[in-house]
């Protein structure tokens, strides 16, 4: 599971440092693609793979679903680790994140998520009153059982 927050850089060929913690989890391949906040989505191939099937049984007369397919598939790139632990970041991929030199590796479970520094940080602004969560998340079904 991909888990905490990492801070690294990207270096002037546009390769970014897998955290050692990941590097495990991505041993059967990734694919990075663009993701819904201004940052970047790194799925292990799996992952991809399941979110792939089920967008490409969207209907392609839908506009939503069209876009979605635009986002997902022609903004990705398949990806490797190199023996150094590091991931290239295409640089078309690097300008819609608007990442530089300085990135903060976001785990988000099942994927993580690369961000400019500068956008995490205002992503990352603090949350509001834990009675504002409790509506804003009262939805979602986080029970254990």
């Amino acid at each position: 599971m991909f888990l905490g927050q990492y801070e690294h850089t990207i270096d002037d060929k546009g390769r970014l440092t897998i955290p050692v913690r990941y590097r495990e989890l991505l041993s059967d391949g990734a694919f990075i693609t663009e993701g819904f906040d201004g940052n970047l989505m790194i799925l292990t191939s799996s992952a991809f793979m399941t979110i792939s099937d089920r967008v490409n049984r969207m209907s392609m007369t839908d506009p939503s679903a069209r876009d979605l397919k635009r986002m997902m598939f022609g903004r990705a790139t398949q990806a490797e680790i190199d023996k150094a632990g590091r991931m290239l970041i295409p640089a078309f991929l690097r300008d819609r994140a608007e990442l530089k030199t300085n990135v903060v590796v976001v785990g988000m479970g099942d994927y993580f998520e690369l961000w400019a520094a500068e956008n995490w940080q205002i992503q990352n602004e603090p949350t509001p009153s834990s009675e504002a969560n409790s509506r804003r998340f009262s939805a979602f079904d986080l029970s254990v059982r």
